[in-house]
């Protein structure tokens, strides 16, 4: 906790006081971001410092595996669809991205689909995605991929799944279909420092940076 208050202090010192307003501005004027990005939680993956974006610039949700739930209003709790629609609906975003990659500990617990793996809430959730390993074990059964290879593809099939799920909620739909909305899926390679997109024309990832 000592690391965290002096990551504090030093932020206060020095970014804090070279943006004075900035700040001011954002405390008085609200937030107006262009974009919504929906993004994994691992510690290890950070948006801003991904993309360097200033305070106000990008609406993030993170959740386990940047998992978009498919619209839905029966059940009882809805955080990442309440995040979703505040940015669309209230802030009107004109881009959503999907950010997944790579080595994702979701994605990992997908594939590996242990009944007994001792969580709660990880597996349930992560049934989300089923169609994606369902498809990737298929083809590692039938290709021979490896475990780690499939686990790419996965992650990758997962991002495409959240861009489905994001069409099935009306007032996004209404919005793409009116060119008032943009959505993209990107996958970072951690270990290369790449960054793929998803072309919708051919649905497969190819380099954007």
């Amino acid at each position: 906790m000592e690391r965290l208050i002096e990551g504090f202090r030093n932020f206060h010192d020095t970014y804090f006081q070279e943006n004075r307003d900035l700040f001011w501005s954002l405390a008085r004027g609200g937030q107006k971001p262009k974009a919504l990005l929906i993004g994994c939680s691992d510690s290890r993956v950070d948006p801003g410092l991904l993309f360097g974006t200033q305070p106000g610039e990008m609406f993030v949700i993170r959740n386990v595996a940047n998992l978009v739930p498919p619209f839905e209003t029966v059940g009882t709790y809805h955080g990442t669809s309440a995040a979703i629609e505040f940015a669309i609906r209230k802030l009107q975003v004109e881009h959503v991205v999907v950010l997944g990659h790579s080595g994702c500990g979701g994605v990992r617990a997908l594939m590996e689909d242990d009944p007994a793996d001792g969580t709660d809430f990880v597996r349930p959730w992560m049934g989300i995605a089923r169609a994606a390993r369902d498809r990737c074990m298929a083809l590692k059964l039938s290709a021979g991929e490896s475990f780690d290879s499939a686990r790419q593809i996965c992650e990758m099939e997962t991002v495409a799944i959240s861009l489905a799920n994001l069409m099935t909620f009306p007032w996004i739909r209404e919005r793409v279909e009116q060119k008032k909305l943009t959505l993209h899926g990107w996958w970072f390679d951690m270990e290369n420092g790449g960054l793929w997109g998803l072309n919708s024309e051919s649905n497969t990832f190819q380099p954007l940076a």
